[in-house]
């Protein structure tokens, strides 16, 4: 623990407050999000959409699916930020009735740009050292992206 005596006994912390503190957590990152996904004129399901893209291409189903929405939902989003020219639709060439969503240039720019202003985000991951960044980048990792054990 960084910090910390090396005698200094490790503080318990159970599943409930951790859910807290994660609640708390999220709701500063989302609002930060929103914000700055309003100031580049997209709502907070839109600016999500194009970081999901920013992974990869999706289609449209899988895409819903990631943002936990109905797909009819996800098609208007899709349908906008078309509009805009941040993402295109592309038919998969393994199956042409499904439709690939891809970030186009634009948006990417787009989605660094909400990246960049997220102020309250960049400010609490910049108070912890590089050793503490990588540290909660491993435990977050363990948390939320290792395979569920049987």
């Amino acid at each position: 623990m960084t910090g910390a005596p090396p005698h200094a006994e490790t503080p318990r912390v159970d599943t409930d407050q951790l859910m807290e503190l994660f609640s708390v957590s999220l709701g500063v990152y989302y609002g930060d999000f929103t914000v700055a996904a309003a100031s580049e004129h997209l709502t907070a399901s839109q600016g999500k959409a194009l970081t999901v893209l920013r992974r990869g291409p999706a289609a449209m189903r899988a895409l819903a699916e990631t943002m936990t929405c109905d797909a009819s939902n996800m098609t208007g989003i899709i349908d906008r930020l078309e509009k805009r020219g941040l993402v295109r639709r592309e038919a998969s060439a393994s199956d042409r009735r499904v439709k690939n969503v891809i970030l186009t240039d634009e948006g990417e720019r787009v989605t660094d740009a909400i990246r960049a202003k997220m102020h309250a985000t960049h400010e609490g991951l910049d108070r912890l050292s590089a050793q503490d960044r990588a540290s909660l980048y491993t435990l977050l990792e363990r948390v939320f992206l290792a395979p569920p054990t049987a």
